[in-house]
């Protein structure tokens, strides 16, 4: 019998809710509550509970995905935390990497680091590359720093020390120094958040997963204790960023594993679509009320890095932004979305984003209160948008507040016009985001399927394929609430890192081994004590690079006890990833390995393979009413579909409108959709491009 499980996505604007149960899979969506985000995630569990007629008591597991990390270090929302380092490394957050993101700026101004200098305190200490003690620990400095931080009454501490993830023995003291003293203090260590080379990310990571750990813990307590008054006994897991499940208390202790969590969860989504429909290439494309979030799947897996750059500061340029080592699912994010707020500049050039209208008070068209002209706004001006449907009629849509925030803000337009140039440019920024982000890895992005899901991406994904090139586009089942359905589908999961620099030459399989041996014991403890019996597969992956090169790359490699006649292989597989990256390897220089990763997790069953439908019978239309073509620049006659009503096999011409409750679908002129078997709405354009 299917256990009844349920995910839970906050975002910016909506909470989405996905209940699995026995009779198949019921959805919800709610506008999230800023004040009390986990009764926003109640009221929808309960309103999908209550349509499915399932009893909430007999939910036997809660998977949840939210933005609360990445929102707080975003707005500087934080605990006032006190960073403990080595002598003469305070600065090292604060400099960073010297890296000039904007060149030719010369008024350029650095991120202010999370921590002020002030707060910063450093300790005459140090250890070797090796984790030899250069410097040992004097005992009457370490008293004085506990007396300091007593008196500074910090909500959280961060602990960062030069070669600590080589050897921890000296961060392990400060922290047994100050729980002695304060008991009830957060406290977090690099040399457990981010055990990796590295001082600056290290550092960052750190601090970053300090700042946020009060808040994090306190909502996750919240949280939990809500659902225990609703009488949802079942165990929790939080989504983490590189697109597994880990508990709620790990979660608690690493909220910096929260990372891009929500957005996690979509990529999931899209690769199992993906990998059923047999899509080698596809671009995932996820757009709700607050920001669009782009990433690339291949081959059934989306692509993942073990940093990332959060809270850019600068134009979202990369490098303005904090680099925090966590593993992650590589995606490019950008403030655009349906609550995106449209404005003009000081030379009256348009602007879309990235401040959004979010929930509160929301577009101007719920009327709750908003009064600038958003994305949606835009949407519903063209005729996009059907008023009294939207949400399957939760939030009727006032077209005339839509009407009268353009006029107002957006001045020497007509509203009809501004609609149309509000879309248009938010389609280019999203356009511009994915072509940006397949050139960075080497891709051409024609040659991709665009998957897309989330509120607001099935309005915008035939424009985007337009604009872009694509001929194929998939919109899944559940598309609205995509992310909160990957949840469902994510495996338990723990990545395991430390840093063990070594040369090939000089290669130590016995330091290996044993370190090898500590990062499984590590992730299979975590993924036993969630979920025990379950069959796990496991991935090894060496970070290597050539010697006075920068940077790594990553180097799968088979599990297992490694001897120095392995040496070779080892450097076959560098030069074969280097090349598949580069088009080339680097003759006469010496590879070597800087960081070690090890996943384990839970097996998920491969997807069934859904055969493609190419379309024989029309899908019955509802109605015909007029939506604005921005290609053809006019309005045209669509069709209004039901999707709950078309059959596998059906075909819808463009132009027309394919409702549902979470979502509506945008089938433009050139496009024409074919329901699946699976239930997927392939789009495909009805001619070839010249």
């Amino acid at each position: 019998m299917t256990r009844i499980r349920v995910g839970v996505d906050i975002g910016g604007t909506f909470t989405d809710v996905a209940l699995d149960h026995p009779g198949g899979l019921t959805t919800a969506k709610v506008l999230t509550d800023y004040a009390q985000p986990e009764r926003a995630i109640l009221d929808g569990v309960v309103a999908a509970a209550d349509a499915a007629g399932i009893d909430v008591g007999k939910i036997a597991q809660v998977i949840h995905g939210t933005t609360l990390v990445t929102n707080a270090l975003i707005e500087r929302k934080g605990a006032r935390t006190a960073f403990i380092t080595t002598e003469g490394f305070r600065d090292v957050i604060e400099m960073r990497s010297e890296n000039r993101f904007e060149q030719y700026d010369l008024a350029l101004e650095l991120p202010a680091p999370l921590v002020p200098r002030k707060d910063r305190f450093t300790v005459g200490e140090r250890m070797s590359a090796e984790g030899d003690v250069l410097l040992a620990l004097d005992p009457a400095e370490v008293e004085r720093l506990v007396d300091h931080v007593a008196a500074g009454n910090y909500e959280s501490v961060a602990i960062g020390f030069m070669h600590a993830y080589a050897n921890d023995a000296h961060e392990v003291a400060i922290f047994q120094a100050l729980r002695a003293r304060l008991p009830d203090l957060p406290i977090s260590l690099s040399s457990v958040v981010s055990p990796q080379m590295r001082e600056l990310p290290r550092f960052n990571t750190v601090i970053a997963n300090a700042y946020v750990q009060p808040q994090v813990a306190a909502y996750l307590s919240r949280f939990v204790g809500r659902l225990r008054a609703e009488a949802i006994a079942a165990p929790v897991f939080m989504m983490h960023s590189g697109g597994g499940l880990i508990t709620v208390e790990t979660a608690a202790a690493q909220p910096v594993r929260l990372l891009e969590s929500g957005p996690a969860g979509g990529a999931i989504f899209a690769a199992g679509f993906a990998e059923a429909h047999g899509i080698s290439s596809a671009l995932s494309f996820d757009m709700g009320g607050t920001t669009a979030k782009i990433c690339l799947v291949e081959d059934g897996t989306p692509k993942t890095a073990k940093s990332f750059e959060v809270a850019r500061s600068y134009r979202f340029k990369k490098g303005s932004g904090m680099t925090v080592s966590t593993p992650v699912v590589e995606m490019v994010e950008i403030g655009a979305g349906g609550g995106s707020i449209a404005s003009l500049d000081s030379m009256t050039r348009l602007r879309v984003g990235p401040q959004s209208a979010g929930s509160e008070p929301g577009p101007a068209c719920y009327q709750r209160g908003g009064t600038k002209p958003t994305v949606t706004d835009a949407n519903l001006v063209l005729g996009r948008l059907d008023p009294e449907r939207f949400a399957g009629g939760a939030i009727p849509l006032a077209p005339d507040l839509s009407a009268e925030a353009l006029a107002t803000h957006l001045p020497g337009f007509a509203p009809r016009d501004a609609a149309f140039g509000v879309t248009e440019m938010v389609d280019e920024n999203m356009a511009n985001a994915a072509r940006v982000h397949t050139v960075e890895n080497g891709r051409d992005i024609e040659h991709f399927t665009m998957i897309a899901f989330g509120g607001g991406a099935p309005l915008h994904a035939c424009r985007l394929c337009e604009k872009l090139g694509i001929d194929t586009l998939l919109i899944p089942p559940g598309a609205g609430v995509g992310s909160a359905i990957g949840f469902l589908r994510a495996p338990v999961s723990y990545e395991a890192t430390r840093g063990l620099f070594q040369r090939l030459v000089a290669f130590d399989p016995c330091a290996v081994n044993a370190m090898l041996d500590a990062l499984e014991a590590e992730a299979r403890a975590f993924v036993e004590a969630a979920a025990g019996g379950a069959e796990t597969e496991t991935l090894l992956t060496a970070f290597m690079r050539y010697a006075g090169q920068g940077w790594e790359i990553p180097v799968i490699l088979p599990l297992r006890h490694v001897r120095a006649e392995d040496v070779p292989m080892i450097g076959a597989a560098f030069e074969e990833a280097y090349r598949k990256l580069f088009g080339r390897t680097i003759e006469g220089f010496e590879a070597e390995i800087t960081n070690w990763s090890l996943v384990v997790a839970t097996r998920r069953p491969p997807a069934r393979p859904v055969p493609r439908q190419t379309g024989h019978t029309a899908a019955p239309i509802l109605r015909t009413r007029p939506i604005y073509d921005a290609a053809l620049r006019q309005d045209v006659a669509a069709q209004e579909v039901d999707r709950a009503a078309i059959s596998p096999g059906q075909a819808i011409e463009g132009p027309a409108v394919i409702i549902e409750r979470e979502t509506s679908t945008i089938v433009t002129s050139t496009f024409r959709a074919v329901e699946q078997a699976d239930g997927t709405l392939l789009l495909a354009r009805k001619e070839a491009r010249a």
